[in-house]
């Protein structure tokens, strides 16, 4: 019967220990409200993530800041395209200009003729 007794008394014993625990954390003294205290931690550390946000979103806009003037600065840098003179159209003698003329009437001409042939066939009467 003792040895039944023995854990019993040791279940019984963890069970108080846990609950001892559990009741009043040790870091609150008797005088303070353990909830106002939990609250005041809770905006404590709102407040301690918020100032992080905010050093981020400044360290964000200072880098977004140094990259544009770091480009304008490359862009400045950069060497001017030179400025190509417009090209000049190359000068003909009169008779290679009308040779040229020639050979486009000629041209414009056949495409004309086949045109022709292709609607005259098209309107041609019906049998």
């Amino acid at each position: 019967m003792t040895r039944a007794l023995i854990p019993l008394s040791l279940a019984l014993a963890a069970l108080a220990a846990t609950a001892e625990a559990q009741t009043v954390p040790p870091y609150v003294s008797p005088g303070v409200d353990p909830h106002r205290y939990q609250a005041e931690l809770h905006r404590y550390e709102v407040d301690r993530l918020r100032a992080r946000a905010d050093q981020r979103e400044a360290f964000a806009r200072q880098l977004q800041f140094e990259t544009r003037l770091n480009r304008l600065e490359i862009e400045a840098a950069r060497q001017p395209e030179p400025i190509q003179p417009p090209a000049y159209r190359s000068l003909r003698s009169p008779e290679e200009e009308r040779v040229l003329r020639d050979s486009a009437t000629r041209r414009s001409r056949a495409a004309a003729a086949g045109v022709t042939q292709i609607d005259a066939w098209l309107d041609r009467p019906a049998n």
